[in-house]
């Protein structure tokens, strides 16, 4: 009876099978999706954190701190693919994608020569290349700020021809931000193109944005007040933020000195799902230890124990577009 049955048995598994590959041949390919890989580098090196994105698929990453992505469930066929990144000159290549074997692609990034290209936001209130903003605007990179090291970027500022930070209370460390000698109030401070704490954003404003989470810093010396209203007449400073997708995973930046200050920025990244990611940073700095070496029954730095968070939320929508949520708080 046993031998019986295990031929049965045999038979059926042959029937089962036969059938499974009258199915796969009717139906080849369904439901396979295809995925591809790549590298990017600029002069053989890893470009980390290039932006890569994917044409007809509504799809794209960015690559990690070796230059490498992974973009799945990508529809077999004819592709378009862009990369981009600061600084180098955008890339496009056709592909062809296949759900039956690796796609793997690299790509050479060459550096942009000219700063003139670079995009800026401040001039027009929308992406446009340095050269076809009506309104003459600087851009800043980090690099720049990092010569010459500051607990804040109110103190960093001053590194750029024409505009002075002017401390108005050494008492309470209050101060404004003079752009070509008009008043603070007549300058305006943004962060990722929103306005904040109104006329006083130029003593409020600066103070606590970690450094790190900074990607460049637009400024407008001149009349902006056509775009931006009257708190723009004598120019504007405009802190573009990373972009959560290109930020590094996690940050820090701690500085003391010998009169006993101290400063510290970190800097975290993380997503939620496919089409949320979030950036927060957060700074502390604190000065404690009174010193008063004129005599003058003051300190000659002001005290200070100072905390801000930043936080910011991306979310991808249809067709590329972005929504952007940021909040702030300071203490």
């Amino acid at each position: 009876m046993s031998n019986i049955f295990s031929i049965k048995l045999f038979f059926v598994r042959r029937q089962l099978f036969f059938f499974s590959f009258l199915l796969l041949r009717a139906f080849p390919g369904h439901g396979q999706d295809g995925a591809l890989s790549g590298t990017i580098t600029s002069s053989g090196l890893p470009l980390p954190y290039a932006h890569v994105l994917l044409e007809g698929e509504d799809t794209g990453t960015a690559a990690d701190s070796s230059g490498n992505f992974l973009i799945n469930g990508i529809t077999p066929g004819q592709h378009l693919i862009k990369v981009s990144a600061v600084g180098f000159r955008p890339a496009t290549k056709h592909l062809r994608i296949s759900a039956d074997k690796k796609n793997h692609v690299h790509i050479d990034l060459q550096p942009e020569d000219l700063q003139m290209n670079e995009v800026v936001v401040t001039g027009t209130l929308t992406e446009v290349n340095r050269l076809e903003t009506p309104v003459p605007t600087e851009v800043y990179s980090p690099g720049f700020f990092k010569k010459n090291p500051t607990p804040s970027l109110f103190d960093a500022v001053q590194q750029i021809n024409g505009v002075r930070p002017q401390l108005n209370c050494n008492i309470c460390n209050t101060g404004d931000i003079h752009i070509n000698g008009l008043e603070g109030p007549y300058t305006m401070v943004l962060i990722d193109g929103m306005p904040i704490v109104s006329g006083l954003s130029t003593v409020y404003g600066l103070s606590g944005i970690p450094n790190a989470m900074v990607e460049r810093i637009e400024v407008v010396k001149g009349p902006a007040s056509s775009l931006y209203g009257s708190e723009a007449v004598g120019g504007l400073i405009n802190v573009i933020t990373k972009n959560p997708s290109g930020a590094p995973l996690f940050s820090a930046d701690v500085m003391g000195s010998t009169w006993q200050e101290f400063n510290a920025d970190f800097g975290h990244k993380f997503s939620l799902g496919n089409k949320a990611s979030v950036l927060t940073g957060l700074s502390y700095f604190n000065y404690s230890h009174p010193i008063d070496n004129n005599r003058d029954g003051f300190t000659d730095l002001t005290l200070q124990d100072r905390v801000s968070m930043f936080q910011k939320w991306n979310f991808t929508r249809n067709k590329n577009r972005l929504l952007s949520v940021a909040a702030r708080y300071l203490y």
